[in-house]
Parts: C-alpha cells; structure tokens; sequence
C-alpha cells in the first residue's frame, strides 16, 4: 500500500483540508492516521501560543539556545541512517551484493520504503523539535515577564515659569507613580540663590488650598505625595523663597509656579 506524502500530511495538518481519497486512505490506513496525528498535535502546540497577549521579547540568548537545539536535530536527523530494518553495508564489505544489484537493476521496490519512512521519521522530528522549542519560547518569556522587576510610571509634568520677582529663573516638575503605588515629584530649579530657603507646595487650581511636600535642597529634589492628595484638584507645583522665621506657611513669595500636565 502506498502512503501518503510526508509533506502533504504536514499541510493536511495544518489547514485542516483533505481530499475524498485522502480521507479514504486515512481512514484505512494506521500508519498515515498516526502520523497525521501526531503532526495534528505539533500544530495545536504551535497554536496555543497565539493566545497570550503581547509578551516581551526575552534575552536574544534565549532565541540562540533555541536555533542551536533545532540546528541539531535537524543534522542529527540527516546524519541518522534509519534503514527501518534493513541491512546497511559498507563499501567495502558490501562490494558483492552491491555488484550484484547493479547486475539485476535497482530494487526499487525494497528501497522506497526506507527512502520515504526516513523522509516522513525527519520530518516528524523537525516539527516536534520546532514546537516543542516554541513551547520553551513561550516558558522563558512568560517567566522572563513575571520575573522582571515593575516599571515606573510618569503621569504628569510641568514646565515651572518665573515670577517678576525672580527673573530668569526656570523649572520643571515630574509626576512618578511607582510599582507599590506610591506617587513622587521631582523637581528641577534653575535660580539664583536667595535668603532662606526653597520650599516645594502643591496648590489647586484656585489657590484655595496647598500642601508642603518639603524643603527643597540644592537645584533638585524628589518628594513623596500624600496619600490623599488627589493631583487632579492640586493641580499647580510650586517652589516658594522661605525666610527662616519657623512660621510654616507660605511666604507669598514665589519663584517659580506651573500646572500639571496629564497628557
């Protein structure tokens, strides 16, 4: 009994798509009906990645580990002399029955169905080396993302313009929400130094209420927002010029201001 093509049953796995006389054949026939198995197996293992979502690309030695693994196979596969049971000789002692062949002609016949069990023997190997390294793919990245450390976020920023009083100064403030949920402000001051010290408020938009979030030391600094402290009301960064007169209000001087921006 003829089989059916080893590449043909790889393609009926794939697309799912069969004859009337491949499905007759299939139906009658073990050893095709394994094999279209077994390839049918190869592909849902392919295809059950597909639902993961979008996963980041893990460290480019992990796609290296998977190419040598399938370069292997695949040599290995064409190295291996799979005669399915028959004789195998060498040049030299085979020189006689090797004569002889050529004498009565090739043995067609005999040598077909070792030709096409080590095509369709590769041929499954290759594929199952493929999927089950695409099934290593999908372990490495999915651990690699778990595994991996969370990010930061930026929500907001600010560009800080200068009061009259304090001409040419300049600043900025960023916005952070950190893994634990903690939000932060980092701020950049550019100004000339002045008496007392820099003190960093958050305002609402009609100035109707503020909190300190601290002195601000040198031309940076990054300071934690309060819990309850919702930046869509308090919308307005502001770096103040304290005196130091241990009155912890706001000294009404102001030299640099700016609103968030949540874009």
């Amino acid at each position: 009994m003829s089989h059916l093509d080893p590449e043909r049953l790889a393609l009926i796995a794939i697309e799912n798509s069969t004859t009337d006389a491949e499905r007759d054949h299939l139906a009658s026939c073990d050893a095709c009906s394994i094999e279209l198995a077994e390839l049918e197996h190869t592909v849902t293992i392919g295809r059950s990645t597909l639902n993961l979502g979008v996963l980041e690309s893990p460290p480019e030695r992990v796609w290296e580990a998977v190419l040598s693994e399938v370069r292997a196979q695949s040599e290995g596969t064409g190295d291996t002399r799979d005669t399915g049971g028959l004789e195998h000789t060498s040049p030299t002692t085979g020189a006689a029955p090797a004569a002889e062949s050529a004498a009565s002609g090739p043995d067609t016949t005999a040598a077909e169905p070792a030709v096409r069990l080590r095509k369709r023997r590769g041929l499954s190997r290759l594929l199952l080396t493929l999927a089950a390294s695409i099934a290593a793919v999908v372990v490495v990245v999915g651990a690699w993302n778990l595994t991996r450390p969370p990010e930061s976020v930026e929500i907001a920023s600010a560009s800080l313009a200068a009061f009259p009083d304090h001409p040419g100064a300049a600043g900025a403030a960023l916005v952070t929400e950190l893994p634990n949920g903690e939000r932060t402000v980092t701020v950049n001051l550019d100004a000339a130094a002045g008496e007392g010290f820099r003190e960093v408020w958050l305002i609402t938009a009609d100035a109707s209420a503020l909190v300190s979030l601290g002195e601000l030391e040198g031309s940076e600094g990054t300071f934690v927002v309060p819990d309850d402290i919702d930046l869509r009301d308090y919308v307005l960064v502001d770096v103040s010029q304290e005196p130091l007169d241990g009155d912890p209000t706001h000294s009404g001087d102001s030299i640099v201001r700016g609103e968030l921006d949540f874009g």
